[in-house]
């Protein structure tokens, strides 16, 4: 940690600043996780001890309730597990997840004290809580947990006094940070990083955060390394700057973000994109043609209807429609597109399930088409190595080349390359399976040049024997890499 200080950022209390002069794509520092669970909802398709997704997986013959890759994983895991374990079998059942992480979290507290390492610079004691802040349905809520803890929490572990446990659900309340799969594309887990709960927000950040989740291959588990976060510089970083992660997704208006960082971290952000609503104009924007603007009228019509049509999408995405959420989101584009300015954040909500969709449905050229005008859209809106960004580009090239658009889909993955180079590193998975598929459109690219009748015909013959297949992508846009923050449902 040498790379950072603490100090008091001015209306923020305390915050992280560099100690010396970053680039874009340095690594400031790393952090493994006090503790991590998986969610409820993956609890039998992650496993949990490296939150790898596995077709199958090995359940605790003894709790029956974690499940792992291997025997190696599950040795790799026991540490942690075995105080949960014999807790779950006593209590019956596993309770939910922020009851788990919890019980993790005070026990390696009772067995290490509240310095894990010579590297933490604040303790779990002196994180916030916002107990205070909080309205009587959540603490309501957080009652019926401290309830179910109660009852949880083994007789013969140390007792702790109810303050001290509302104190800690308040800190993985506020502090949680969401645990990714091992391709970074769904958050499947929270685990609690105490230096990364002193990084600050700000709407537009100069530093991003990605999970790596270390080597976990190696039979003997004394090869493995951690899994940990790690905070990645966004561009050039002047010493004594302060560092800043976005905690809410850009694309949302000023207001709205701000009514996000207020209800769900209990601060008013005053950072220059909110205080001057920057860009504000281009999400809400009318579309221009020839120097000719619709009237605001107008505008307000078509961003009305979009909004309304967004959750007949959902409805429609839950019940698993998917033709009939093409017609919705189709019917929507056609009839505000020539409206809606490109970066218009509705119209880009559309152009994004759009392209999911189609894709989904191997209807690629529709896919492609839609991936390609969300991309653009983006690239108006988002800082240039904003992870989301590159997460798009990425799906705007895989679906430009599974509908045979080689030139437009090389461009796009190696845009997308570029980007996840800074926001995850050359041995991220995600960025490796990029570089690969940089090669081989590269190669498919130069085949093309040289006779487009022989590479056409070589791709038709090569999918008759193997269909093409989608990389895995977030459900929806606000899934995954955008909002990496976990918060209390």
């Amino acid at each position: 940690m040498e790379n950072v200080a603490v100090f008091d950022s001015p209306g923020k209390g305390r915050g992280l600043k560099a100690s010396k002069e970053f680039w874009a794509g340095d690594v400031i520092f790393t952090e493994p996780s006090v503790s991590a669970v998986v969610f409820d909802g993956h609890s039998e398709r992650i496993c949990h001890s490296c939150f790898r997704r596995q077709d199958k997986l090995q359940r605790c013959g003894q709790c029956k309730f974690a499940h792992y890759c291997d025997r190696t994983c599950q040795r790799a895991g026991w540490a942690e597990h075995k105080q949960e374990c014999s807790a779950i079998k006593a209590y019956g059942k596993a309770p939910n997840e922020n009851i788990r992480l919890v019980a993790r979290i005070m026990w390696r507290i009772d067995k290490e004290g509240s310095v894990m390492s010579d590297m933490q610079l604040v303790t779990l004691d002196e994180l916030e809580d916002h107990l205070n802040d909080m309205t009587e349905d959540e603490l309501k809520e957080f009652k019926v947990d401290i309830h179910n803890f109660l009852d949880y929490w083994p007789r013969n572990s140390k007792q702790h006094t109810v303050e001290y446990i509302f104190h800690i659900f308040g800190v993985i309340n506020c502090n949680g940070f969401s645990v990714s799969d091992q391709r970074g594309l769904q958050a499947v887990g929270v685990g609690l990083f105490p230096n990364l709960c002193l990084v600050n927000h700000d709407c537009w950040p100069n530093c991003t955060v990605i999970l790596n989740h270390g080597n976990q291959s190696a039979v003997n588990t004394i090869f493995h390394s951690q899994r940990r976060i790690e905070l990645r510089s966004l561009g050039k970083i002047e010493a004594g700057e302060e560092l800043t992660v976005s905690y809410v997704d850009y694309l949302n208006l000023s207001e709205e973000r701000q009514r996000l960082l207020k209800t769900q971290y209990f601060f008013d952000c005053t950072c220059e994109h909110c205080k001057g609503r920057i860009k504000d104009d281009l999400k809400m924007a009318g579309r221009e043609v020839d120097g000719v603007k619709p009237s605001e009228d107008q505008v307000k019509e078509a961003t009305d209807f979009c909004f309304e049509m967004l959750e007949k999408m959902e409805n429609a995405r839950i019940s698993g429609n998917y033709h009939e959420l093409v017609k919705i989101c189709q019917n929507t584009v056609d009839k505000t597109e020539p409206i809606l300015a490109d970066t218009h954040i509705y119209l880009l909500r559309m152009y994004s399930t759009l392209s999911e969709v189609q894709a989904y449905l191997q209807h690629f050229e529709d896919a492609a088409e839609y991936a390609r005008k969300m991309v653009d859209g983006y690239m108006k809106l988002y800082h240039p190595n904003n992870a989301a960004l590159g997460m798009a580009a990425m799906r705007a090239g895989v679906t430009h080349w599974q509908a045979g658009l080689i030139e437009v889909g090389h461009g796009m993955i190696c845009k997308a390359y570029a980007i996840l180079m800074v926001t995850h590193g050359a041995t991220h998975p995600i960025t490796k399976d990029l570089e690969a598929m940089r090669i081989q459109t590269e190669m498919e690219l130069r085949m093309f040049k040289q006779n487009e009748y022989v590479y056409h015909s070589m791709r038709e013959a090569a999918l008759k024997n193997k269909p093409m297949t989608m990389m895995h992508e977030p459900k929806s846009v606000e899934e995954g890499i955008k909002n990496l923050f976990h918060r209390r449902k």
